[in-house]
């Protein structure tokens, strides 16, 4: 992938950082001489890995794509993370080196120490590039995202360049994307969705990207309302939280936001279920019809509603392009009826090469040719619907996908507690959000707000349990394993 960066109208804006605009002509320079201070000298990074720790600003992609340009293997952090999770994805990663900004240095520079990793600010790194950046082959390591799968430490994903390269192109065919589009993103940039979905597929048509480290509704409204944006991309919560704050402001303010939001020519929900009660509603606000589509970090984007024709609410849609789907029963056979569930499983140039030094959670994770996505759906009419997971670990809260075990490692900690489940219960706003239910040590008491206040600065935010019962013991099998969906019931 030599530029994943569109070459043909170096004049146009690629990027507004607050009141700051940036060229495509201007952006490339920049990464160039990124990756020039990167190789320092050296031919090629050959996949060293790089980590970055920083906000959505041009500095963010000047670091991701600097190091494409190097030959290396980016790796986005999330900047809401803590010190241990920061330090599982170092460490495991074998990161030669992190990028950080004035802001973040602070919150990361300990850990670095510690570990030995040289640290550098995105602009001390840049020099002039060498007369010849090294030439990349499709199928070399471009990017690690970590994900929690149903371990209790989160995986390394490992995407090549032809794996980005496909999961870009077909979503630039599938949504339409075009040079004039201009789209927020405001998505967490550790995540395929605000990193492929939202950046990538805008800077390889050639469009334009609001940089927003933070979620302002007063401030993204006033500009909806302005008619600034073409798409827009979120997650369920978003909508929500768009829906309850336009409901609440005076009529001819919510109309003038409403239509702005009605002038796009796409808005798309994903990264959970959409509720169809938030579907609906957007619609009777706004007037657009959300575009639900499915994906993993695993294999980008797989199932969508189609750009042109019906979306259908509780439904992700149809295969998009270059991608082959494929129901199967828990008895392993091919689901070839209608309304019949099986799990997905994933056939694509989109789908990643590996676990990053986890060869047999790669190797289990395929069968036959074919990724096992641990989702359940059923085929209805022409379209998929996602039932849920096949594992009761993972909950999918605001767009995230959460490892129940990795909560409950870290719960387990704290010294008033004996036993813990953490499941995921429905929630309007979040989707899924993240219960738990305790058994204590001795005459301890403890209440939801106690327990948050401890999980402050040991979890992110929003992987801290929002609900919590306590018991006297967890219900279990005959095989001792707590029976977790008896638990949801407690809720």
């Amino acid at each position: 992938m030599r530029s994943a960066l569109n070459e043909t109208s170096p004049e146009n804006i690629a990027l507004m950082d607050g009141d700051v605009h940036f060229t495509y002509g201007e952006l490339a320079r920049r990464i160039d001489r990124m990756a020039g201070g990167l190789l320092a000298g050296s031919r090629d990074l050959y996949e060293k890995r790089v980590a970055f720790l920083v906000p959505a600003s041009v500095d963010y992609v000047i670091a991701l794509h600097g190091v494409w340009r190097a030959g290396g293997i980016a790796i986005p952090l999330n900047v809401a993370s803590t010190e241990p999770e920061w330090e599982h994805c170092l460490t495991s990663a074998g990161v030669t080196q992190l990028l950080t900004t004035e802001a973040t240095r602070g919150s990361i520079q300990r850990l670095c120490d510690r570990l030995s990793i040289p640290l550098a600010l995105v602009h001390e790194v840049a020099t002039d590039p060498p007369a010849a950046l090294p030439d990349l082959a499709p199928e070399r390591g471009a990017m690690i995202v970590f994900t929690s799968g149903t371990t209790s430490k989160p995986k390394g994903v490992v995407t090549t360049h032809s794996n980005i390269a496909a999961q870009i192109n077909t979503l630039i065919d599938a949504w339409a994307w075009q040079s004039d589009d201009v789209i927020p993103l405001f998505l967490p940039l550790h995540h395929v969705h605000g990193i492929i979905n939202v950046l990538s597929c805008a800077l390889w048509a050639g469009a334009t990207v609001h940089m927003m480290p933070k979620l302002d509704l007063g401030r993204l409204c006033d500009q909806v309302a302005n008619n600034v944006f073409t798409v827009f991309m979120a997650v369920p919560t978003i909508f929500v939280k768009l829906i309850d704050y336009l409901e609440a402001l005076e009529d001819e303010r919510s109309e003038l936001i409403c239509e702005g939001f009605s002038n796009m020519r796409l808005n798309v929900s994903g990264s959970a279920a959409c509720p169809i009660e938030v579907f609906e509603g957007w619609r009777r606000l706004t007037g657009q019809v959300l575009l639900e589509r499915y994906g993993m970090t695993e294999i980008g984007m797989a199932l969508s509603n189609p750009y042109v024709g019906e979306r259908r609410p509780g439904y992700v849609g149809q295969p998009l392009p270059d991608v082959s789907v494929q129901l199967i029963d828990e008895a392993g056979a091919l689901v070839t009826e209608e309304e019949m569930p099986g799990e997905i499983r994933i056939k694509s140039p989109t789908v990643f090469r590996e676990y990053w030094g986890d060869a047999e959670a790669t190797t289990s994770s395929f069968k036959d040719g074919w990724f096992c996505t641990g989702d359940i759906a059923v085929f209805e009419d022409g379209y998929y619907r996602i039932m849920g997971r096949s594992s009761v670990d993972i909950i999918k809260s605001g767009g995230y996908k959460l490892s129940a075990l990795e909560i409950e490692n870290k719960l387990l900690a704290h010294p008033d507690v004996a036993e813990v489940a953490v499941v995921g219960v429905a929630d309007r706003t979040w989707g899924e959000a993240v219960a738990a239910v305790v058994v204590l040590k001795g005459n301890a008491g403890m209440t939801v707000a106690s327990l948050k206040a401890w999980c402050d600065g040991e979890l992110s935010p929003y992987k801290i349990p929002k609900q919590l019962k306590v018991v006297d013991e967890l219900p279990r099998n005959a095989m001792g394993k707590v029976t977790k969906p008896s638990l949801k019931t407690l809720f």
